[in-house]
């Protein structure tokens, strides 16, 4: 899934989809909200906010505030957030993923990127001034401008990250204005009842079959690694979801696409603490945590809400806190006294976790397997349908959510499904939706970006193919995104470098004839956990590669308007066989399905890349067709044997699409299929 900064949500290709030209540039495009007129035009989905705001102007008042921000995440620093955390949408209608709200005594302001411009003027009502902006210096400004010298800016510290809280008090502080933590959600009380419930589904064990180790075995790793520190932390605080998930191997459903659960954890040298709501576990649950007794591998639970007070009171006593910076919020970080804290950016779980074992590494692999089942089924059944005129981006995206949810293990999507037809895979973010979706056409290119749950792990493919006849530019530019991707795959590099170091073998070939893709080259992926999981990748804030690393791998390019490609494979990080001695690294590619021959301009393609492919191809052969055979899959089959086919450098490859072409001569001509 590409992670970039940039992308598009559905609102903005409500105003490009029925196009066939280009859209008008972000920028010059004007708000479709008129609040200078009388009474002021709003769209019918704009939602009125006064109510709200007043409320939270009375609550501001209470608390001597001239000013008060609402960020758009939870207490973890989540990537995706549950309804019961959603207060910036609550409060001013826009229900984007991304954007900051401040709220003065007389204004109101969202800052947001290009993605949400439109979703926000179409959303919010006139009470709110949107900014295009991003970025703590933008906000900064405003509200220096806003308020005056010696006003009080209020935050929910549980909303903020540490670097956030530095770079907004320092340069509020050197203004004169004071930032104010208040750790009752001014929000909260005004949205009341109102609010959704916080999620009070099961936490439950992972069945042993499905985990790398067991969380006895962790809790001793992790403890050693605490007694190995020359700094002596006494005890390691966990605050992101995913670390307490993968550390007892439990899960939950709390966060959409993510298999969590509320909580955090205080692991200390003799104890273990678990801040959870207890009863949520039932008592085989409480039985495997070994919570009726008070040993050092006893976990015991305590309220979720009550962890900063109980952070707060251990670092009375003669210890030291390990952290992770990444992922602490202020509120939990301001209770730890400076001599008493052991600060990374990464926590030593996030660091442990990132390295998948030999049994996690088998176990992802055969997740890859039945995804890739799932995926071809999907590919078959658009080669019989799309000629038809009767499959759209969103009856796709949902006949993919079908095939996956018969496979074994499947617990949910790993991600919103990008499916994005034509103009709109432009939008390297775009999801369809029931309301807005544009037709499947044999004479464009399609781009499916999706992935999967599943208890043995998590999986993210990207794959764009165009079932006519394209163009001259869209299959050298698909040709050399491949390259990219291929040339990153296959490349021998010394262990312990950097993923940034490497990144640009994915955009060499792009970069050789003047163009490039905005978004990263690939993020980290966890065993039924995050599909972006961090630290792994290729940003400059990710750790440096090692053997039992997986990390996706996905080069594009994006034609402004009219397409979009995209190649992403998962791979995992192992070592190389190199003439001399040495300790290299390289990646085995785990994602499983053939890239669109339709697309590839072989003559584009070095001996070497020619030759890697066809070693892919005929890995996919012995690694999936077993599978669709013992299903007894045999159209599914015989088309994965036609798409795995070596290609030759000799040979034009488009005619191993035949079927598409003779099933759309078909339908044109009205013979039934």
């Amino acid at each position: 899934m590409a992670w970039a900064l940039w992308g598009c949500s559905p609102w903005l290709v409500l105003l490009c989809a029925c196009a066939w030209g280009h859209p008008k540039p972000l920028d010059q495009r004007e708000d479709v909200r008129n609040c200078s007129i009388s009474p002021p035009y709003l769209p019918v989905t704009a939602v009125n906010t006064t109510a709200q705001l007043t409320a939270l102007r009375q609550q501001m008042h209470t608390q001597n505030l001239s000013a008060y921000i609402i960020p758009d995440t939870d207490a973890h620093m989540s990537e995706y957030i549950s309804k019961y955390d959603q207060r910036r949408a609550w409060m001013t209608g826009f229900t984007g993923s991304a954007g900051i709200a401040v709220v003065t005594m007389g204004k109101a302001a969202l800052w947001t990127d290009s993605r949400y411009w439109t979703q926000a003027e179409r959303q919010m009502d006139c009470n709110w001034e949107l900014h295009k902006e991003v970025g703590t210096t933008p906000i900064v400004t405003w509200l220096l401008a806003e308020i005056p010298v010696g006003g009080h800016v209020g935050f929910d510290p549980f909303l903020f990250s540490i670097d956030s809280w530095e770079s907004y008090d320092a340069a509020l502080r050197e203004s004169d204005r004071e930032l104010v933590s208040i750790t009752i959600n001014l929000v909260d009380l005004v949205w009341g009842s109102e609010r959704p419930a916080v999620p009070s589904e099961p936490i439950y064990a992972l069945q042993e079959a499905f985990t790398g180790s067991t969380w006895q075995e962790k809790v001793s790793d992790i403890r050693s690694q605490m007694q190995k520190r020359h700094e002596a932390p006494t005890a390691v605080l966990l605050s992101a979801l995913d670390e307490t998930a993968w550390l007892f191997n439990l899960r939950g459903s709390d966060i959409p696409y993510n298999p969590f659960f509320y909580s955090y954890t205080l692991l200390t040298d003799s104890s273990i603490r678990l801040f959870a709501n207890k009863s949520r576990f039932n008592s085989e649950a409480l039985q495997y945590l070994n919570s009726g007794c008070t040993g050092s591998m006893c976990v015991q639970l305590e309220d979720y809400s009550q962890v900063r007070d109980s952070v707060q009171a251990y670092t009375s006593g003669d210890v030291r806190i390990w952290i992770g910076t990444s992922y602490t919020s202020y509120g939990l970080y301001e209770v730890i006294p400076e001599e008493k804290l052991v600060a990374d950016a990464y926590s030593p779980v996030m660091i442990t976790k990132a390295v998948k074992n030999s049994k996690e590494q088998t176990l992802l692999r055969a997740s890859h397997v039945r995804d890739a089942v799932a995926v071809i089924r999907y590919l078959v059944w658009l080669e019989k349908n799309v000629p038809k005129g009767t499959v759209d981006e969103f009856s796709g995206a949902e006949q993919l959510e079908k095939f996956r949810g018969e496979e074994e293990f499947f617990s949910g999507s790993s991600f919103e499904t990008i499916s994005a037809s034509g103009l709109n895979a432009a939008l390297a973010h775009y999801s369809p939706t029931k309301e807005l979706h544009r037709k499947l056409s044999s004479d464009e290119m399609y781009l499916l970006d999706s992935g999967g749950q599943y208890w043995d792990g998590t999986t993210d493919i990207t794959r764009t193919v165009h079932w006519g006849t394209p163009s001259a530019f869209q299959k050298e530019v698909y040709t050399r995104v491949l390259i990219g991707n291929i040339d990153l795959s296959r490349l021998v590099f010394p262990a312990a470098t950097s993923g940034r170091m490497v990144e640009a073998f994915a955009r060499r070939a792009l970069w050789d004839v003047g163009l490039n893709y905005g978004h990263g080259t690939g993020h980290g992926i966890g065993n039924f956990l995050c599909v972006h999981e961090w630290p792994v990748g290729f940003q400059s804030n990710n750790i440096a590669m090692a053997k039992g690393m997986f990390t996706s791998i996905e080069p594009g390019y994006y034609q402004d308007g009219e397409f979009g490609i995209r190649i992403e494979d998962v791979v995992l990080v192992v070592e190389a066989q190199t003439k001399y001695p040495g300790t290299y690294l390289t990646f085995e590619v785990v994602s499983l399905v053939p890239y669109d021959r339709n697309l590839i301009d072989v003559s584009l393609l070095s001996p070497e890349q020619l030759q890697y492919l066809n070693r892919y191809y005929q890995t996919i052969r012995e690694k999936v067709g077993p599978e669709l055979q013992r299903r007894q899959l045999s159209e599914e089959l015989s088309w994965l044997q036609r798409h795995t086919e070596p290609l030759s450098a000799r040979a034009a490859p488009a005619a191993s699409w035949a079927p598409l072409m003779t099933v759309s001569t078909l339908a044109i001509l009205g013979w039934s299929v």
